[in-house]
Parts: C-alpha cells; structure tokens; sequence
C-alpha cells in the first residue's frame, strides 16, 4: 500500500487530496498543527467522509526536529506540501508569520525529506500569484516571477528551492502552479466563497448587502477537485518537472458575483458595493494560465465548468445557512 503525507490536509486542498488518494487506495497521513481539538480541525474531511481514515500526526513546519521524526515514522512514499500561510490580503499585516510558514516552512520539509526521506516523491504546492504583474497574457511555467505580496514572494521563494533540491540533491521534487481553485470547502475568507456566501445570505433576508474590493480584478479560477488530481499525476511522471494547473480562462470578480446572484435569482448589481477597505495596497490586474504541459505530459484537463463550481458552491452555503437557521 503506497503511503502519502499531506501538510495543510484540514485545508480545501488537503481533504480533497485525501479523499483521492483514499480512492487509490493509499495510506493516508496528515500532518496537523494541534491548536484546538482533532473533531474540530478536520471538518472538512469530515464533510467528505474520510474521517477515520486519514491518519492525523503532529507536527510543525517551523519545527525541523518534528518533521525529521516524522518522516522516520511514516516512511511515506509520497508527500505533498500543502501547508502555507494563504491569505493574500493578510500577508501584508503578517509578513513575518506569512514567510515562516510559507517559506521557511518549505525549507525545512524539503531538508527533512533530504535527510530522513530522500527518495521520497514531493509536491510543492506553488501559487499563480509568483507572477503579480507579468504584463503577460498568458503564464506558464517559463514565465518571470514579479510578486506583489508577501505571500507571493514567499511562494517564489518555495518555488525556487524546490528547483534547487531537485537539482543539487536528485530529489523527486515537483512544483504545482495552481491558479485560483475553490469548492465549497473553500473557507469564507476567500473571494469566491464571500461572494456565494453573500449571496445566499442575502436571498435568505440574512443580509441586504455584499461589500467588496476590487471588481475589476480577473482570475483564473478552477474547480479544487480537478487540481488535486494535477499534484497526484505529477508524481506518477517518470521524471519531476514544475507544471502549470489552470483552465484557461480568466473572469472576473463582477462576472462571478453576476453567475452566484444569478442562480438565486437576484441581480447582483443591487447588492454589491465597492468597500475600500478590502482594496489590496498592491493588486494584479488578471491571472491567465497556460497549462500546456500539464495537458500533454500528464494528459490532465479541467473536467468542472467554472458555472458549475459557483452553483455547486452556492448550494452548498444555501444548505448551510437553512440548516444552521433551523
């Protein structure tokens, strides 16, 4: 039975790549920083009924010493690095924390794995946010890093090691670019999901309005069921490369609240307002992925329509808040 480790696996990201790897039949450890209780931290694998079967084990990503042990005891075959600091926004007002986890958090899984797990197969989830503003139309994996946060200069930094233990050490070490994925187990701090969240609250009388940034701004969004079946295809290739996950096709903010009102029937334009106070100080303008690679090396492609994830995420939170109303 192959065995996979998973940082961040209580995130969107993590209990979905649980659940696949489960499917595979694998043996599946996630790696938990204990700051509350086990049934707490692990609702999202709960919600996708793998509670129970992921394996949950301590330790920290500023903690050498625990990933080293960990990596001793597990002996996994496979480990994905999913953990980070991920809030774009909150970088600005904790880039100390923002580079210890996301940065430097990566370097020490990558000199774990150098030391106690060396022929271990890695994935390092990076983020599109590396390129900022690339003026580019498209990015791909040959595009230049510009970031405009301190998340996404923490990302690049992550990025870039993992280029250099694959290179300097053999390591089997893959970075994933993953463009903007949500689901409904995307947490509400995250704009697709304020956005379906407020919307549904709204056609509820739970709310009379949705305030917002920049409307302007366009994504590139897919569906994170689809990306995690990216990062689990780049560790079966013969060979570690960097791949761009995206679908394509960039909307945007406006559009998206335009799809969500929509499918309650309301017309989003009397309810969203422009607060600037969720204006980011540095902000791209448009994230558009090429993922050229990823279709022909790996054979993956989007299967979700973006219409179909902002619906699926809609009912969701509309079954959330009638549950939680009674």
């Amino acid at each position: 039975m192959t065995r996979a480790l998973i940082t961040g696996v209580t995130g969107q990201d993590g209990a979905y790549l649980a659940a696949l790897l489960l499917e595979k039949g694998y043996e599946v450890f996630g790696l938990m920083h204990r700051h509350g209780s086990e049934e707490a931290v692990a609702d999202r694998l709960r919600q996708l009924g793998c509670t129970g079967q992921v394996k949950l084990v301590d330790g920290n990503l500023i903690d050498l010493s625990s990933l080293i042990r960990l990596l001793q005891e597990v002996q996994p075959d496979e480990v994905y690095n999913l953990a980070a600091q991920s809030f774009v926004r909150m970088s600005w007002n904790q880039p100390l924390l923002t580079t210890q986890v996301t940065a430097i958090g990566t370097a020490n899984m990558l000199e774990a794995v150098r030391i106690a797990a060396p022929r271990v197969r890695y994935f390092q989830a990076s983020s599109s946010e590396m390129f900022g503003r690339t003026g580019d139309r498209h990015q791909n994996e040959q595009t230049a890093f510009h970031p405009s946060s301190p998340y996404a200069s923490a990302k690049v930094f992550a990025h870039c090691l993992t280029v250099n233990y694959r290179e300097s050490f053999g390591l089997f070490a893959c970075n994933g670019i993953m463009f903007n994925h949500d689901s409904p187990l995307r947490g509400i701090d995250f704009v697709m999901r304020k956005i379906t969240d407020g919307a549904v609250r709204i056609k509820l009388g739970l709310a009379q309005e949705l305030a917002m940034g920049n409307l302007d701004a366009r994504r590139d969004f897919g569906h994170a069921r689809d990306y995690v079946r990216a990062m689990w295809l780049m560790l079966q290739q013969p060979q570690p490369d960097d791949y761009v996950v995206a679908t394509g096709r960039a909307t945007s903010i406006r559009d998206i609240c335009r799809i969500a009102f929509s499918h309650l029937g309301l017309d989003f334009e009397a309810h969203v307002r422009v607060d600037p106070a969720f204006l980011r100080p540095v902000d791209v303008d448009v994230t558009l992925g090429d993922a050229s690679r990823a279709r022909e090396r790996l054979g993956w492609q989007p299967e979700i329509t973006l219409e179909q994830m902002v619906g699926e995420m809609v009912e969701a939170d509309l079954a959330r808040w009638r549950r939680r109303n009674g």
